[in-house]
């Protein structure tokens, strides 16, 4: 199972605005720039991000986007499901939809691509943009921590 860009960038484009949670909309320019990616690109994934309220959006010349939740209560897979679908190395075991196939009553295989869905949906669901968030303030003290001048 592979992530497209949509994943990538649309979990970046969160994040952005996580970490500028309650300072009002952010415009999608600015995002665009801070995470270097194609605004008009940015646009598509803002709108399917919308349409399943994990971000809204702020109309008028102050307008922009906002979280559509806490960033406490938007999970990473919350956004990856979002934009790229369910979770499912193999279609036969889709979280919303699975696949029968002819071979569905004595496939071994099918439980190990179960697991390896599991394991995976525990990760993007365990990890919240708060989360993120956190992360990366840690980083960022630990290096400030270490900047020698001369």
């Amino acid at each position: 199972m592979k992530l497209s860009t949509k994943g990538e960038y649309g979990l970046r484009a969160m994040f952005d605005l996580a970490q500028r949670h309650g300072s009002g909309p952010i415009s999608l320019k600015s995002v665009a720039a801070r995470q270097e990616i194609s605004e008009h690109y940015l646009e598509q994934l803002i709108a399917v991000l919308r349409k399943v309220g994990l971000v809204k959006s702020v109309r008028g010349a102050q307008g922009g986007y906002m979280l559509g939740r806490e960033p406490e209560n938007i999970k990473v897979g919350d956004i990856i499901r979002a934009l790229e679908g369910p979770i499912a190395p193999m279609d036969c075991v889709n979280e919303e939809d699975p696949e029968e196939c002819s071979r569905s009553g004595s496939c071994i295989t099918r439980n190990i691509w179960r697991k390896v869905r599991d394991s995976i949906s525990e990760v993007l669901d365990s990890i919240t943009l708060q989360d993120m968030c956190d992360e990366a303030e840690l980083e960022r003290q630990k290096n400030d921590c270490y900047m020698y001048y001369i």
